[in-house]
């Protein structure tokens, strides 16, 4: 048995590389070999996204609070709300974040292939994320 004591872990600012906006991560946990979990409560704040991603293995994010947007590459934007759960297939080219006027948190939840947790693509345009 592990205990990770709250507040022992500290909160970042997500890396401008993979992000548009302000975006906070707080690790969850990451798993040691042989098993492949990695689980980050994220914080967007309003209009803030994820650059355009995928995940080798796949994702999950469970919203916890707020309002936001997701969308698949070639798919409509879908917003989505408090308590909704999303789930990306391995390799499904996509993006998330808040909604233009409301922060959104999610935990994102995924595993990784080779120590790989996600493959990040080009940064979602103003275009993209207006509709």
């Amino acid at each position: 048995m592990k205990i990770i004591a709250c507040g022992s872990v500290p909160t970042v600012i997500a890396p401008e590389k993979y992000f548009t906006g302000r975006v906070l991560q707080t690790p969850i946990i990451e798993t040691e070999a042989p098993a492949r979990l990695r689980a980050t409560l994220v914080s967007f704040e309003p209009g803030a996204r994820t650059y355009w991603h995928t995940h080798p293995l796949g994702q999950t994010l469970y919203v916890t609070a707020g309002a936001g947007l997701v969308q698949r590459w070639d798919g409509p934007i879908q917003e989505i709300r408090a308590g909704d759960v999303i789930s990306f297939a391995p390799g499904e080219k996509h993006w998330h974040g808040a909604a233009p006027k409301s922060a959104m948190t999610h935990i994102a939840m995924q595993e990784a292939l080779d120590g790989v947790h996600a493959d990040w693509l080009e940064a979602v345009t103003p275009a993209q994320y207006g509709g």
